[in-house]
Formats: C-alpha cells, sequence, structure tokens
C-alpha cells in the first residue's frame, strides 16, 4: 500500500537572544542565531523524495530570511499555531492528516537526522501507526502519525527526559503499534560544538 505522507519542520525564527539560550555564552547572541540558521538550512537540504507536501512551520511570526531560503528549497512557510509545543504538534498534526494518510514532525535541532534516516520514518509508517526518533536527552526528534488523539500531546513534561517514556506509555494506552528508530543527538550545549565540527558544521 502507498502512503501519501507530508513533512513537517518546526522552527524557531532568527531572533537573537531568543534562540539557542545555551550556545549564548559560548557564541553570543547572534552567533547562536547563526548557528540556528545553519541547522535550519541544513533541515531544509535533506532529501525530500516521496514526500506529498513540506512545511516549515515557524515560530515568532515571519523571518524573511527563512522564508526565503525554504521557499527556495520547494517548502510552504507557515506560522506556527498558538498553544504549548504539545497543542501546536498535535494542532499541526491534524492539519497535515487532512490531505495526507501520514505526517512526519521533525525539528532542526538534530543534524545527524539525514535522508537514510526519513526514509525509515517513511518505510514504519506502512506498518505502524505511529513511529518516534528518539533523542539522547530522552524526548524525540522525529514524531510520525497515521492518526492523531490528545493523550500524545497533552500534561507531557517537555524539555525533559521523560517525554519518550511517557509518550510511548500513551501509546500503550490508546493501542496503537509504534516502533522506534535509533536513538540521535541533538544540539542543546557548548558541549555539542565539537560534534557539529565533525560533521563540517562551523559557523564563520
Amino acid at each position: 500500500m502507498s502512503l501519501s505522507i507530508s513533512l513537517h519542520l518546526l522552527a524557531h525564527a532568527l531572533a537573537p537572544g531568543q534562540v539557542k539560550p545555551r550556545l549564548i555564552p559560548a557564541l553570543g547572541e547572534d552567533g547562536a542565531c547563526d548557528l540556528q540558521r545553519l541547522l535550519v538550512e541544513r533541515a531544509l537540504h535533506l532529501p525530500m523524495d516521496g514526500f506529498q507536501d513540506r512545511f516549515l512551520w515557524l515560530d515568532e511570526g515571519p523571518d524573511e530570511a527563512l522564508s526565503s531560503m525554504a521557499e527556495a528549497c520547494g517548502w510552504a512557510v507557515v506560522e506556527q499555531p498558538a498553544g504549548d509545543l504539545g497543542e501546536r504538534m498535535r494542532r499541526i498534526a491534524t492539519l497535515g492528516l487532512c490531505t495526507t494518510d501520514a505526517v512526519i514532525l521533525i525539528g532542526n535541532d538534530s543534524p545527524a537526522l539525514d535522508g537514510d534516516y526519513l526514509h525509515a520514518a517513511c518505510e514504519a509508517l506502512h506498518e505502524r501507526d505511529v513511529v518516534l526518533g528518539p533523542a539522547e536527552r530522552g524526548d524525540y526528534v522525529l514524531l510520525g502519525l497515521r492518526r492523531v488523539d490528545p493523550l500524545l500531546f497533552e500534561a507531557i513534561p517537555w524539555g525533559c527526559e521523560e517525554v519518550l517514556p511517557v509518550t510511548c506509555e500513551r501509546l500503550r494506552q490508546l493501542g496503537w503499534r509504534h516502533c522506534l528508530l535509533p536513538r540521535l543527538w541533538g544540539v542543546e550545549g557548548p558541549e555539542d560544538l565539537l560534534r557539529l565540527a565533525e560533521l563540517g558544521i562551523r559557523l564563520s
């Protein structure tokens, strides 16, 4: 069975002082903002074969630089809906499932997330209701869904190591088939700058 799948990238707008706060002491506000731009750019250039639609969801209103970059790469740019992270994700997934059979939500903080990883997520959705890409810090870097229930997003302790186990427990409560992809690392603090350099991502 062939599935139509849409890809949804959630990202912070390029607002100095508001993005990558843990990296500001090491990079400064402008440097942290530059890093955010590089990470979003990397995500926008991921291989996108197999996706019916691609959306960049920006918070904090319009961002001309990111919008231009996204549109040049074939993405539609949309402002994120209101609410906490869970509510925004629920609304985005619900909207996506109105036009495609499945949705994949990602952020820009995991440069190790590549085209092969996305392909694996798409393949998993042919057999499962949900696919999760675990992060080292205990949450997830990717969420693929063929259905939506508020239970997956309400009262989740976002930003801590309990996000993934709580989500998996909620999936068991729903009785939905799910699978986990390999664990990936994300850019959180100064300790991750060396990993970025090893991938060839350096600030000028």
